[in-house]
């Protein structure tokens, strides 16, 4: 028998040692006193110091059936070796034709429902990305099969589980649709013939205290890895048991849901908090207490399927990690974060920037005013749409026609602040004051913002503005063509120069008999008339050699407008992707072959998947094969 003592909360540790240390000579009672037989710490997979929980809770280990079997698999994923070039934000590609599935890669701690923004280039069954990574392996002296980094292809497109590795909350499953490909750092987990019921009970289970607290008996270092969720005991269950769970698990993972229906960039967007009631009932605090009690009745029926004691709940409950990581949040950082997006915005931003989608033709105002219906809700394991609830249909007439431009002035008939207005006046929803000063100063930042996840910034409405902002094109990204800059001048810019010039000369023409006040105004005329000429000449430069492509993603396609984006902290980042591109580091992106062709043609001849990524596989040369080396003769041997 051997003796340990917890003192990993307490404060004052040497403190309590001493107390607890006078404790066990006096044989008083002393919850901070464990006395364990180091045999039974080979109960638990890994044999870890599991020293704090009951020797009944141990033997889970030897009396359940861990959760690989037959009828159950978890499996790591993908590893594409260079993200970015390979992942995408679903809202960069338009409809691809199954060449960008989802791709489901961790993320944030999220239980039952978690949005999957992200998509995996994979246009003829990944023959890019697999040639990528063989060629990585084999440069580095490594067996260069395509396997050993995207794995586990055979799990591909089935539904299941997902979860994130490594997360600040903890370990959460998620429900993941069919049809997507899972990445290393979001494995998955499989049922037998992908039975949504089964795979519905086993969510509730694994996301269950009482699995949590069996899985941090033999976590080190607050990773998840896959090895850990295999050996964790899971117990059978009767078909009664089943239906429960199932129930419990969808309705959990419906909540969820819910609350993303107000975040425009996901899936199940239908429309923002301020109108959200529109569709029924909104209340994100009585969506949690319902979540509170489903999760609470699940683990009062896993606690009896594992045959949990009292004492073994109250150390779930209490959430008792490994000694290695108590105080430590349950592991290191998300590894794949949702950056500075996982911010709240405020309800004014959010209807404000649902506006701009209207107007833009992305969103569907109808929702809001009962003209449309809401689609029903989907199966957890139904695949994902092209288009979430929210989002105006293919086909339908859109708020107000464009080409993809919009424009800051007043008066101009595709003026967006005035369509801003127009759109709330239409769902009865209050106009702010300030609807052109937050366009002009808070809607991009808040965009930016909104539309950078899992490292990837990708905002659809871009404003290309003067020198000083005083006046502002709005470019549509999925819109966006070789003949939009070409649009901006001619629709644009060259009727303003035009309107500003006649105006300045009308005040020139007044000379001696011009109040103070047109002065000023003379004055603002000439300035203007200076920074639309710098854009319409910048534009112009651009426009000749300007071949954007949606495939590339939403920063590189931007990347040669990056002096016409005022916005410091973008135009930083487009600055420093330019030089990237120039140097080569972007070779595969479509824009690299419009600037350098020659380049990136002879690259193609050595590099197959850069000469697949541009459709130039003929141009690739195999090498030749190292010769073998001739074996040496033994001296003295025959002839």
């Amino acid at each position: 028998m051997t003796i340990f003592l917890r003192l990993l909360t307490d404060k004052d540790k040497g403190l309590n040692l001493l107390a607890g240390c006078s404790a066990l000579r006096a044989g008083t009672v002393d919850d901070r006193i464990y006395q364990v037989p180091p045999v039974s710490f080979r109960l638990v997979p890994g044999a870890p110091f599991a020293y704090w929980v009951t020797e009944t809770l141990r033997h889970a280990f030897l009396h359940l059936p861990p959760l690989q079997t037959d009828e159950r698999a978890a499996v790591i994923g993908a590893s594409t070796k260079d993200d970015g070039r390979f992942l995408r934000l679903y809202w960069e590609i338009l409809q691809d034709g199954g060449a960008y599935p989802p791709c489901a890669k961790g993320g944030a701690y999220s239980p039952y429902y978690a949005e999957i923004s992200l998509i995996i280039r994979w246009k003829d069954d990944g023959h890019e990305a697999k040639t990528f990574v063989s060629d990585y392996r084999a440069r580095r002296g490594w067996s260069p099969h395509w396997k050993a980094e995207l794995h586990n292809p055979h799990y591909y497109f089935r539904p299941g589980l997902t979860w994130p590795r490594r997360t600040q909350g903890g370990l959460s499953f998620r429900a993941m649709p069919q049809g997507c490909i899972f990445a290393d750092k979001g494995p998955a987990a499989f049922v037998a013939n992908d039975a949504s019921d089964s795979l519905l009970a086993l969510l509730a289970l694994l996301n269950s205290q009482a699995f949590g607290l069996l899985v941090s008996l033999q976590m080190a270092f607050g990773s998840y890895e896959v090895g850990v969720i295999q050996r964790t005991a899971v117990p059978n269950i009767t078909s009664e048991q089943e239906t429960t769970l199932v129930a419990l698990a969808r309705r959990a993972w419906s909540l969820k849901r819910t609350l993303d229906t107000v975040e425009e960039t996901s899936h199940a967007f239908a429309l923002p908090a301020a109108l959200r009631a529109h569709l029924g009932d909104y209340d994100p605090l009585v969506i949690a207490t319902e979540l509170a009690r489903i999760q609470s009745e699940i683990d009062a029926i896993a606690f009896d399927l594992y045959g949990f004691s009292e004492a073994d709940r109250a150390a779930a409950r209490a959430g008792h990690a490994s000694p290695e990581n108590e105080g430590e949040g349950n592991g290191a950082e998300d590894e794949d974060e949702e950056d500075e997006s996982t911010a709240a915005f405020d309800k004014t931003a959010g209807l404000l920037s649902w506006a701009a989608g209207v107007a833009f033709g992305r969103f569907d105002w109808r929702l809001a005013t009962g003209e449309r219906a809401a689609p029903s809700e989907p199966e957890p394991f139904d695949p994902l749409p092209m288009k979430s609830p929210g989002m105006l249909p293919d086909g339908a007439e859109p708020f107000h026609r464009h080409a993809g431009i919009l424009v800051d002035d007043p008066g101009h008939p595709h003026d967006l602040a005035r369509l801003l207005e127009e759109v709330l006046i239409r769902v009865d929803a209050p106009v702010p004051s300030d609807v052109r000063r937050w366009l002009q100063r808070e809607f991009f930042p808040s965009h930016l913002q909104r539309y950078s996840k899992s490292r990837r910034k990708a905002p659809i409405y871009w404003p290309l503005a003067t020198e000083d902002g005083s006046y502002t094109l709005w470019v549509y990204y999925p819109t966006l063509s070789s003949e939009t800059l070409y649009s901006a001048i001619n629709d644009f810019v060259e009727p303003k120069l035009k309107q500003v010039g006649q105006a300045a000369a009308a005040l020139r023409n007044r000379q001696a008999a011009r109040s103070r006040e047109e002065d000023r105004t003379l004055e603002a005329l000439q300035i203007l008339e200076c920074e639309l000429i710098e854009l319409r000449d910048a534009l112009l430069r651009i426009a000749p050699t300007y071949r954007p492509n949606h495939d590339d993603g939403v920063q590189i396609t931007a990347v040669p407008l990056w002096p016409l984006f005022r916005h410091k902290p973008w135009q930083k980042v487009l600055k420093d992707t330019w030089a990237k591109l120039e140097k080569g580091d972007y070779d595969w992106a479509h824009l690299a072959m419009a600037y350098w062709p020659g380049r990136v043609r002879d690259k193609c001849k050595a590099d197959k998947s850069l000469a697949i990524a541009h459709n130039l596989e003929h141009l690739y040369v195999e090498p030749e094969p190292n010769p073998a080396k001739a074996r040496a003769r033994k001296k003295g041997g025959n002839e």
